[in-house]
């Protein structure tokens, strides 16, 4: 039989095969493209190439060259050059290591060397000439610098003109996260690093238990903050569901149960904004925290505030008294408190600190910044006092209910309960007493550049919460990492929880926009948008944990010094130390009238306090509660109360500072003992799970799984672990101000002048012939 394999040929050539096109184009040196990471929702408007990132004032050595991107979302710069002089860099899933929100830019300034000009950029404005140097200067205090010297000069003009027209929307649906909305309604396969951006309040930051931030939105949770403060008296109330009452108050929240929904439903007329008696919470002796917004009704004011009164009276076990604190006339107001945040600014982004070293602190005490941190706390221990001491429940009072309310209720929520402490409980206060109170996160923050009301009072809460932080450590679950995070935040137009007036102000937007997108929402009550407590939205499980505070002691964690368990103790003598410096009537609660006027080169702010009218002997009662407070050893789980002297109130550096190069210091900061109470706490949970395997004699590959989890950023890498701090901590770990910040002279510019007492932006005003 023949077979059918065919035979082998026997030729062979000795001849190189010709080059084919596809080796030929793989030969050839390939040029990585410089492209923007995009998320869903985003594009690109414009964008030039050869921009030169400026890195350092005195030369260009380590400048970085690369494109500058305009999204819908962001400023992005994009190269391929490794970042000089930085060692570490803390990685936001959200933005790249040279990105810039949009809704986080402050001003724009162009300037043109060869004319000697520069000009403030606002929305559809011409620029007359061609810039060479684009410099950014942002809400969080940083300034980003750009060159255009190699870059068309068309080209970097027409960037320049985007990021000044997208960085002031007009509109709020322009904003970012409604585009981003309704791709993902389109599209619900889409994923955001690998998980579902959901409207949820997001698990966890890396704890054990992954518990929800509850949101305040159903009745549900309402109910169960009831059950949890055990407030019996109180009832949640529906009347105002679909806003039908007012559409700054949220539709769920808490009144008293002698209170019927048709008496609220009448009352309601006679109040500013409609905003009817919203209850906070409730002590366990009965007293209860509730916020109340102006009667604009005279003839009718002393008849309803008598009804509501006396229904928080029936709502209290003992019957007790209800205490009104008028905060419009204690505290400083929004205006006082946004000038006071102008002149920090101009402090902290001014000329280096060499030139005005001598008389930082006296212009540190001249924005009245610290001072408006100890008119809150001061104010709020003191209520505290009223609740905790007297037993009477307190009615904050304001003319809208929604600005300075929140703040003081805020605070004495987290110095009463230390469930406000923890991260879920802390993420939970701020829902309830900002998101759905009705906060104005949209003006106060000016997301959209027009606005005359805005006013860092979440900025100001949060470095309050810092200063109780950084006086009792251990009573905090998370760090002030988290905390300067949580503020970076607000300025992501991404996040629907920063990004509205109220929950009306939500539901009718997005509604509006939905329909215009031909999005079916079915019962849905609005569009949902990512919450910022999904954390996992922005960093890595293991970047997590750089929120929780390794200091912290839970419950039935005794505080083991020299082999012994200790308490934490003050003394009278350290109580004195807290009022040194204070006028004698101050220590009483009372300031008369000629001590309205601080002394020279103190820190005490002009206050006009609600115990004006307390006699003599209550006043003694409060400064006698205090100082045996102070007396007493503290109970990390009890009240605290803050320790309000010049030296104790103190400038959150790692806020402020982080992008100022001049006030780094290697191995220095917070971070140096965060990094050392970390190991130490790694190493005793590795010990921990050594012993509980030890007894279980559970199998080696499950030890080794267990071995693994561990709940600190900084892990000991073995029990006998004595390496030193990595060489990339500074006081500004974990940011770094490389490639963030190019500190530049800002005399004459029109920030300067802004800064130095303007009263509006120089916007349309060209600064020409300036030396």
């Amino acid at each position: 039989m023949f077979s059918l394999k065919q035979p082998k040929p026997t030729f062979k050539s000795y001849l190189l095969p010709l080059p084919q096109a596809e080796d030929h184009i793989a030969s050839e040196p390939r040029i990585k493209k410089l492209e923007p990471v995009l998320l869903p929702g985003e594009i690109v408007v414009n964008e030039v190439n050869f921009v030169r990132k400026c890195i350092a004032t005195d030369t260009s050595q380590y400048d970085l060259w690369g494109k500058l991107v305009c999204t819908n979302f962001k400023i992005s710069f994009i190269t391929d050059d490794p970042m000089p002089l930085q060692k570490f860099h803390y990685k936001n899933l959200l933005l790249g290591e040279h990105d810039v929100p949009l809704t986080c830019i402050e001003q724009i300034v162009t300037v043109n060397d060869t004319k000697r000009k520069q000009k403030v950029l606002g929305p559809n404005q011409k620029l007359k000439f061609n810039p060479t140097e684009l410099i950014i200067y942002c809400k969080d205090f940083r300034i980003v610098r750009f060159r255009f010297d190699e870059a068309g000069p068309e080209s970097a003009k027409k960037v320049c003109l985007a990021i000044a027209h997208y960085s002031q929307p007009t509109d709020l649906q322009l904003l970012f996260a409604f585009e981003y909305v309704g791709e993902m309604y389109h599209n619900p396969a889409k994923k955001v690093n690998g998980i579902d951006p959901g409207g949820g309040g997001g698990g966890g930051i890396g704890s054990a238990s992954g518990q929800q931030t509850p949101l305040f939105e159903t009745y549900s949770d309402w109910d169960r903050e009831i059950k949890r403060t055990g407030a019996s008296e109180w009832r949640v109330c529906s009347v105002n569901e679909g806003y039908m009452i007012s559409t700054c108050l949220p539709e769920y929240f808490v009144v008293p149960s002698s209170l019927a929904d048709q008496d609220l439903k009448l009352y309601s007329y006679s109040f500013i904004g409609r905003r009817m008696p919203l209850w906070s919470w409730n002590h366990p002796n009965g007293s209860a925290l509730v916020r109340m917004a102006n009667i604009k009704d005279v003839l009718q004011q002393r008849r309803i505030d008598q009804r509501i009164c006396n229904a928080i009276t029936r709502s209290h076990p003992l019957r007790s008294d209800v205490y009104k604190s008028d905060l419009d006339k204690c505290l400083p107001n929004i205006q006082e408190i946004q000038a006071a945040h102008i002149k920090l600014k101009q402090l902290c982004v001014n000329e280096p600190f060499e030139e005005t070293e001598e008389k930082w602190l006296s212009s540190l005490e001249n924005t009245h910044w610290l001072e408006y941190i100890r008119s809150f706390l001061k104010h709020s221990a003191e209520l505290v006092y009223m609740m905790e001491c007297k037993h009477v429940s307190v009615v904050l009072q304001e003319e809208e209910g929604r600005d300075l309310s929140c703040l003081a209720a805020s605070l004495i929520q987290v110095m009463l309960d230390p469930y406000f402490r923890t991260i879920v409980g802390f993420q939970s206060l701020i829902q309830k007493e900002w998101v759905m109170a009705g906060y104005q996160f949209l003006d106060r923050c000016n997301h959209l550049k027009r606005s005359d009301k805005e006013s860092p009072l979440f900025l100001m809460f949060l470095d309050c919460v810092w200063q109780l932080l950084e006086q009792y450590p251990a009573a905090f679950e998370f760090s002030e990492v988290y905390l300067t995070i949580l503020y970076d935040s607000a300025r992501i137009s991404l996040f629907g929880t920063f990004l509205f007036n109220c929950p009306h102000q939500r539901v009718k937007e997005s509604t509006e926009f939905a329909i215009s997108k031909n999005i079916q929402l079915g019962d849905e009550k609005g569009l949902r948008f990512p919450c910022v407590w999904d954390w996992s939205l922005q960093f890595t499980s293991r970047d997590r944990l750089l929120f929780h505070n390794p200091l912290y002691v839970g419950k039935s964690a005794p505080c083991v010094q020299n082999g012994a368990v200790k308490t934490f103790k003050r003394s009278k003598k350290n109580y004195s130390s807290t009022l040194r410096g204070v006028p004698p009537a101050l220590k009483n609660g009372i300031i008369n009238e000629q001590e309205f006027l601080p002394r020279r080169n103190s820190l005490i702010l002009k206050l006009k306090p609600d115990f004006l009218q307390q006699t003599e002997s209550q006043s003694n009662s409060m400064e006698q509660y205090f100082r045996d407070w102070f007396a007493k050893p503290v109970d990390l789980h009890g009240v605290i109360l803050p320790r309000i002297s010049g030296t104790q109130i103190k400038l959150w550096k790692l806020c402020y500072f982080r992008w100022v190069p001049e006030a780094q210091i290697n191995h220095g900061g917070f971070i140096t003992a965060f990094h050392k109470v970390s190991l130490l706490a790694d190493e005793v949970d590795m010990l921990n799970r050594n012993l509980r395997q030890y007894k279980s004699n559970s199998s080696l590959q499950g030890s080794c799984s267990e071995l693994d989890q561990s709940r600190m950023y900084f892990r000991a890498n073995s029990v006998n672990d004595t390496s030193g701090a990595p060489d990339f901590l500074s006081s500004s770990f974990p940011f770094s101000p490389v490639g963030n910040l190019c500190r530049r002279s800002i005399l004459g510019t029109p920030l300067s002048k802004f800064l130095s007492g303007a009263k509006i932006w120089l916007s349309t005003e060209t600064l020409a012939n300036e030396d």
